[in-house]
């Protein structure tokens, strides 16, 4: 059977939002295997699902017999993208940088073939840092119009609270980058979030006046519920990658707790399984629905963490929902009984446990009845805890109808 066109596979998922030359694309990805690369800023010590999508779009690609280059934007990273951005970047060191890349790398990894002559990993700082400004204002500044850049809708949306002349250059670092791996690496396109359409314009456009190559471009839908709202987000913060900053028990119960209406999308963009799969799973209706949550949360667990994660996630989630007890992957905060002293409020214990951010919250949660202790609805927002709540020293605070999080005395 004959190889479907990665462009069509990538298409029928959902991933793709825009491309400099469509028709152009389809027909270069049909006829030879290209070499292609998506760049990250190492700006935290984790990757988050917002790259996920990058990274599955990567895997797909290399499936289809075309070479990714994960660049990792060690010197782009020293200045800072205005792209969907209302403030400047805090400015970082070269060691936090490199540091962390190196945890970036371990999650390409487990997703990209590195060995000899298929996935390669490299690091603009090898090529920015170096510059010498005069040289590359003169190279490469030359061939960009400010007039145009100031229409970007990157720069468009910082001109009220400022744009620094060290953030306006950021766009002609990563077209710069684009240039270097095409004379590197015959790189021909350059993928990325729909965010980053103008700075991979601008590097078509170098590319083509510096090189007289033709090179293109094309970037992926951002992860966004059925209200266009941006997904990813959770009390905490961030879903993040990293074990250590979002547990596997709370990345599971994420995608288990998402929209119904979320569902297709999520397993389309999120996991490799089947479409004729995704589509009977999407169109489960009723308390069915849940049955493809749970296979969601299991896949994209398994695929960023582990089978064995996806699996202890899933029993516990099961134990939880079905019987509201307690489990050992379930959410813990140590609580000393210094702490507890002779009785801590609820909504003390919850915000120190992390389920409110305000105090005020919680008094709305329990007047709403959305609170339980060891199964017992929470009645009084002036409720105390004591040394008798606890069974084994251990309780129970169930927040809503799905948050379920355990203390522990010690």
């Amino acid at each position: 059977m004959e190889k479907r066109n990665v462009f069509d596979v990538l298409q029928e998922r959902g991933y793709i939002e825009q491309c400099t030359h469509e028709e152009e694309i389809r027909e270069l990805l049909g006829k030879e295997s290209v070499t292609f690369y998506i760049g990250f800023d190492p700006t935290a010590d984790s990757l988050h699902i917002g790259h996920y999508i990058q990274i599955m779009v990567m895997s797909i690609m290399q499936q289809h017999g075309h070479r990714p280059i994960a660049l990792l934007g060690g010197g782009t990273t020293m200045i800072g993208d205005p792209s969907d951005r209302t403030g400047m970047r805090s400015i970082m060191t070269q060691e936090i940088i490199a540091r962390n890349a190196e945890n970036f790398k371990k999650v390409f990894e487990k997703f990209l073939d590195f060995s000899e002559g298929k996935a390669i990993m490299d690091n603009n700082a090898e090529w920015l840092l170096p510059l010498n400004y005069l040289d590359f204002m003169r190279e490469v500044g030359v061939h960009f119009s400010v007039n145009r850049m100031l229409a970007a809708d990157c720069y468009k949306n910082r001109m009220e609270q400022g744009l620094t002349f060290f953030e306006f250059g950021y766009m002609l670092m990563q077209s710069y980058d684009f240039y270097v791996l095409n004379q590197k690496y015959n790189c021909k396109m350059q993928f990325g979030g729909n965010d980053q359409w103008s700075n991979i314009i601008g590097g078509v456009e170098l590319t083509r006046k510096k090189a007289g190559e033709q090179v293109y471009g094309m970037t992926f839908s951002l992860l966004t519920n059925s209200e266009g709202k941006k997904m990813g987000k959770t009390e905490k913060g961030a879903l993040w990658l990293d074990r250590n900053k979002t547990t596997p028990y709370e990345f599971y119960q994420y995608w288990r707790n998402i929209g119904d209406a979320d569902v297709e999308k999520c397993l389309a963009l999120l996991t490799f399984l089947p479409m004729d799969e995704v589509r009977r799973l999407g169109a489960l209706e009723g308390s069915e629905i849940n049955k493809a949550k749970e296979v969601l949360a299991y896949e994209v667990t398994k695929l960023i963490h582990s089978e064995e994660d996806a699996i202890n996630a899933q029993e516990a989630a099961r134990a939880l929902f079905g019987k509201g007890t307690e489990s050992e992957n379930m959410p813990t905060t140590e609580v000393t009984k210094e702490e507890l002293g002779e009785g801590m409020s609820v909504i003390d214990m919850m915000t120190t446990a992390n389920l409110i951010k305000t105090k005020s919250e919680g008094r709305r949660l329990i007047e709403q009845s959305g609170v339980t202790v060891n199964d017992v609805v929470v009645s009084d927002v002036n409720a105390v805890l004591t040394l008798a709540d606890f069974e084994d020293e251990k309780l129970i605070i169930k927040k809503g109808k799905k948050v379920y999080h355990r203390i522990k005395l010690v």
